[in-house]
């Protein structure tokens, strides 16, 4: 009998009607004799909801209650899918984060997860129960209820099968895999049948939406075998696995990726002196801001211009935060941008092909693209552009690296 953790997200369980399909095919996986843990979102629309709630009470909803609020949507979901379940004489118990004890951090909103225990689950598993666990949420050392940011309830799903040994991780959505791209922007985009841990963490650090990154991590760290399924469709779906030995002649580039929620902010005639970065940066990552793409020039008058680019979302306290740095530092102005975009170019390929900045470079030259900032990893190279050029720069990489026109050669696998 195997352990399988299987999760599905709120397009998945968007109804009724929905959830009893998803019943029906659980049912049938247990019905296999296979021992069954279930990982739901909420309903689709509904987290939204609740955000628009809490905004027409507060313009900056309190951390804490803001989790207490959006938790209660996949709470909803999961009771409903064990009715369903037991409808059909299948036994299921239903888990919020909290019975579970998925102990998390206490950075409300966007909590990470610090330990979880399996003793219940694995006492139900083996009474021959069905758990549903209620995704994105945990509870921190002091009860507070909190969650793991959007798209946690991956993180949920493969933090638990990692805890439990599971023999597999599916990842069940609306879509029947990982593609080249996005299908939406690229009619030419494929569906890959298996993609490396580091390809997809590139890819969904840099704005796939199929998973979520820390999901990807927690698969990746502890070996989870993870598999993204369609939830009414049959068919093999995208393995997500290790780096295999046998297959050092990918192709250069698995996929492009893209992201849209992206703003840049740039302090200028900063004093060109040791520590500034730290002074600039110091206080966003204290208000626990990630910042990505990072340049820095310097001038003639010994002074430097700082940009970096931080999520749309939190772009007014970043701003906010650094008004009052540039004060202190005696920097002349601060200056944001919200209509940027970055794009990139992802592969484990890159480590043994030369060339590849220059291809993308090229391409993006061919349509008049402007690239304003450029970063890079062993296997990714992103950039940012103008939002506005964004699918055009996306077509025309995806073509320039043959994506549209092969699917990758996964023969040896």
């Amino acid at each position: 009998m195997s352990l399988i953790v299987q999760k599905f997200g709120g397009t998945s369980v968007g109804d009724v009607e929905r959830i009893e399909q998803v019943a029906d095919k659980v049912a049938r996986f247990r019905s296999e004799g296979h021992g069954i843990v279930v990982v739901v979102s909420a309903m689709a629309g509904e987290t939204n909801r609740l955000i628009a709630l809490a905004h027409e009470v507060q313009t900056r909803p309190v951390p804490r209650e803001m989790d207490v609020l959006i938790s209660t949507g996949e709470q909803v979901t999961t009771a409903l899918l064990a009715m369903a379940l037991n409808k059909r004489r299948v036994k299921a118990k239903s888990y919020n984060g909290s019975q579970v004890r998925i102990l998390t951090d206490d950075a409300h909103t966007k909590a990470r997860i610090r330990e979880i225990d399996d003793k219940r689950l694995h006492a139900d598993l083996d009474a021959g129960y069905v758990i549903v666990v209620a995704g994105f949420q945990g509870v921190d050392e002091h009860g507070n209820i909190t969650t793991l940011g959007r798209g946690g309830s991956d993180t949920t799903a493969v933090a638990l099968a990692a805890a439990l040994k599971a023999d597999e991780c599916q990842i069940y959505t609306d879509v029947d895999g990982v593609y080249t791209t996005d299908p939406r922007v690229v009619d030419g985009a494929r569906r890959l049948d298996r993609i490396t841990f580091e390809e997809m963490l590139e890819m969904a650090s840099m704005g796939s939406k199929v998973l979520q990154i820390r999901a990807v991590e927690f698969a990746g760290k502890y070996n989870v075998p993870l598999r993204v399924l369609h939830s009414f469709k049959e068919g093999p779906g995208t393995l997500i696995s290790l780096e295999d030995a046998t297959q050092m002649e990918t192709p250069t580039i698995a996929g492009i990726a893209f992201n849209r929620d992206e703003a840049k902010l740039t302090i200028l005639g900063v004093p060109d002196m040791p520590g500034v970065a730290y002074k600039i940066l110091g206080p966003i990552g204290d208000a626990n801001i990630e910042v990505d793409v990072i340049v820095q020039n310097i001038g003639d008058d010994n002074t430097t211009d700082f940009t970096f680019t931080v999520g749309r979302n939190d772009l007014a306290r970043a701003e906010e935060i650094l008004q009052g740095v540039a004060k202190e530092i005696n920097a002349e102005d601060v200056r944001s941008d919200n209509r940027i975009a970055k794009v990139s170019v992802v592969g484990v390929g890159m480590r043994s092909h030369a060339g590849v900045a220059s291809q993308m470079f090229a391409a993006l030259a061919e349509v008049g693209i402007n690239i304003q900032m450029i970063t890079t990893s062993e296997i990714k190279i992103s950039v940012i552009i103008e939002e506005k050029f964004l699918e055009l720069a996306v077509r025309a990489l995806h073509s320039s690296f043959g994506l549209d026109k092969e699917p990758r050669d996964e023969s040896a696998a």
